[in-house]
């Protein structure tokens, strides 16, 4: 078993982190997440909105990966969140559900506001695999390396939609009011990142998931029309 931990300190407040959280698929550093659906929401009775949200995701083997591992590179993700507009805080619990054996990885991340309003991030996951066969340790620690890398990327896109959100001038209210919006041109996500090949790559840093300034910059043309 791996273990990572790793704390973020954003400026905004607690409630414009928030918003962006839950709007960040599709952004250009996520173009490995196929899809995002909504499967339960309510609201407690003490005011806490929880959601449960299937995602799915693709991803590419490394180089030394054995024939036939897993199926196919795709891994269906449940996310299930917490959001407490009362305590200002957002919990979030993500785990794979299939390739278990191989390999899951159970995250948490927690978004709270400081004393001074800024808000902070903290992730922590566990990588464990069961697969055996003297390659247990190697492919938890390829799958450390990818988490690493992930938990970047996934700030970037996470930065990028709170520039959306500062341009477009909303101001803090209720979760998800601008999903609409804001997700009009999700069709459009795959189309500026080139498709995976099986075995790519070797060190924990899938091609799919890369996002050059270029390919940022046509996103947000996309997403802002042109000019």
């Amino acid at each position: 078993m791996k273990f990572f931990s790793q704390s973020f300190l954003y400026d905004d407040p607690w409630s414009i982190v928030s918003l962006a959280f839950f709007l960040r698929y599709p952004n250009p550093y996520a173009a490995h997440v196929v899809s995002c659906d909504v499967i339960e929401r309510h609201q407690t009775e003490s005011g806490s909105l929880l959601t449960t949200r299937l995602i799915l995701k693709r991803g590419a083997l490394p180089r030394w990966a054995p024939q036939g591992i897993i199926s196919r590179a795709e891994s269906w993700v449940i996310e299930e969140s917490e959001v407490d507009p009362f305590g200002k805080f957002v919990r979030c619990r993500t785990k794979n559900l299939d390739h278990v054996k191989v390999m899951q990885i159970e995250e948490t991340q927690l978004f709270e506001q400081n004393e001074d309003g800024r808000t902070v991030q903290t992730t922590e996951a566990y990588i464990t695999s069961k697969f055996g066969w003297g390659m247990t340790k190697r492919i938890e620690s390829h799958g450390l390396a990818r988490f690493k890398a992930h938990v970047q990327r996934s700030r970037q896109g996470v930065s990028l939609i709170l520039d959306l959100i500062r341009q477009a001038r909303l101001q803090p209210m209720a979760l998800g009011s601008y999903i609409t919006h804001l997700h009009s041109e999700r069709s459009f996500a795959s189309t500026d990142t080139p498709a995976s090949s099986h075995g790519s790559d070797n060190t924990g840093h899938a091609p799919e998931e890369y996002s050059s300034p270029t390919t940022e910059n046509t996103w947000l043309g996309k997403f802002w029309g042109s000019r």
